[in-house]
């Protein structure tokens, strides 16, 4: 395997890997025994005690998930205007 690919973990595997740490296994040796990176355990175990869940949408904030709802919103708003302004256009010419 590559040094520079990105690995792809299951969410049993990240579930064991907060377990170990847990139940009291140190980080260093978890990691040096999995070959993982510092912030990948960092972040399991943060999401884990967040939400329980290792999906990034469960762990958003309210602020962040306002954000993306803005951001979606804003890109509908500027879709619509740009059509009425062709129509407008195109209601012009006639």
């Amino acid at each position: 395997m590559s040094e520079n690919r990105r690995r792809d973990f299951t969410e049993e595997f990240k579930n064991q890997m907060v377990q170990l740490y847990l139940s009291g296994k140190k980080k260093s040796v978890i990691l040096k025994d999995y070959k993982l990176a510092p912030s990948s355990l960092d972040r399991w175990i943060a999401q884990h005690e967040n939400s329980g869940s290792f999906k990034e949408k469960d762990n958003r904030s309210d602020a962040e998930n306002d954000l993306i709802k803005l951001r979606k919103e804003n890109q509908q708003l500027k879709m619509e205007n740009d059509i009425l302004k062709q129509a407008a256009l195109i209601l012009g010419r006639k």
